[in-house]
């Protein structure tokens, strides 16, 4: 199974905890650094493409801002997932492929009964809808919560549990409400 990681954070070099997750993987995975691709947010569509066609599991990995992702992920998708290509008429390109989302909100208080009122789950519908449009398996999502404050060891261990998620074959399916 081929899985590229999309990592989708704005200064990768300086972040802790998505470098760590990314460097625990290894040679393992294709990882591209989209942030460092697209400074200027003038994405290669026609390369995006390529990417996305020669995999089987595509992961979006991006640290969590104001309940979303970083600016670059959404004009990534908007201009990437076009119709024709990626749904609508003829727009099957990534049908039944999987797609996961691996996610580091800086909080830890992502539950009902916490602070935010919603989990980290319900705040990634829109990828959710979105992968349900294109028709992609929407994969359980890998998230890392309490990115602003996790120790040292904890974080190492999530890195390791990063690449034994990533190395699985067989990942679980979100169904629609869980």
């Amino acid at each position: 199974m081929k899985t590229i990681i999309l990592v989708f954070h704005p200064d990768l070099a300086h972040s802790r905890v998505n470098k760590t997750l990314v460097n625990a993987l290894g040679q393992e995975f294709e990882v591209r650094d989209m942030y460092q691709l697209y400074p200027d947010f003038k994405i290669d569509v026609a390369t995006e493409k390529r990417y996305l066609e020669s995999a089987d599991r595509i992961v979006l990995q991006f640290p969590m801002y104001w309940y979303s992702s970083p600016a670059l992920l959404k004009q990534w998708l908007d201009d990437v997932l076009e119709f024709g290509w990626a749904y609508g008429v003829g727009g099957d390109a990534l049908k039944q492929k999987e797609l996961l989302i691996a996610v580091s909100p800086g909080a830890d208080n992502y539950r009902r009964e916490g602070f935010a009122k919603y989990t980290v789950t319900e705040l990634l519908r829109p990828f959710q809808a979105t992968s349900r449009l294109i028709q992609m398996k929407y994969l359980k999502p890998f998230i890392t919560v309490g990115a602003s404050s996790i120790g040292e060891q904890e974080l190492l261990a999530q890195a390791q549990k990063y690449k034994d998620y990533l190395s699985t074959v067989e990942l679980t399916l979100l169904d629609d409400f869980e």
